[in-house]
């Protein structure tokens, strides 16, 4: 019997990892404003009201869904800010994870890039929070890069800003890049990045 709570909880969350996975399939075609909480448990094959013991409501499930969408990419970003070697092997490091992820988790890269500018303001804000939170991690990086001797934190904070932007554009490129073309796109998403040091190195003339 000492055992039987342990046993639930590992059910309950069980459960919750599959509304959560069951919900990201349905949102592969729709936007989280229009899932229908009874789409979701029917998938799942719970009752409605059993949805409750996990999610407040459909936005609490989006929320869990940024989190788990971007959460883990913190540790990617720390990655990309300790990548040693030339500036040209670092842009290629950077955009080859990008391109990894993307393969690995592209219904995650789907969902958030509809639901950044989605109807459900939860979402939105959630989104938003965890992308200001990697600019934040980016400036710490940029600050403590030799090349940013004489730079101002509103500075560093802009071109971080710009680098987390760029991350997410190319991460949504990719997504939508046939296999055929895919050479090109990373290509073309590295001579970006080499674009962004070229006026960085300019910036304080």
């Amino acid at each position: 019997m000492s055992h039987t709570p342990g046993v639930r909880q590992a059910q309950k969350q069980k459960t919750r990892q599959a509304l959560l996975d069951a919900a990201l399939e349905l949102l592969g075609d729709q936007s989280l404003s229009s899932l229908g909480l009874r789409e979701v448990t029917r998938a799942v094959g719970i009752t409605p009201t059993a949805f409750y013991r996990h999610f407040d409501s459909t936005a609490d499930l989006g929320v869990a869904l940024v989190e788990e969408a971007l959460g883990s990419l913190h540790e990617m970003i720390a990655t990309v800010l300790t990548t040693t070697g030339s500036n040209a092997e670092r842009f290629e490091q950077t955009v080859e994870l990008i391109a990894r992820h993307v393969r690995t988790y592209p219904s995650h890269v789907r969902f958030i890039a509809r639901e950044r500018y989605g109807g459900v303001q939860r979402v939105r804000e959630a989104i938003g929070g965890q992308l200001a939170r990697f600019a934040e991690e980016v400036t710490e990086g940029l600050a403590a890069d030799p090349e940013s001797a004489g730079w101002s934190r509103d500075d560093l904070e802009m071109l971080a800003w710009h680098h987390v932007q760029h991350m997410l554009a190319t991460a949504c490129a990719f997504l939508e890049t046939p296999p055929d073309r895919m050479d090109a796109a990373i290509d073309l998403a590295t001579r970006q990045l080499r674009l962004v040091h070229l006026g960085r190195t300019h910036w304080l003339d």
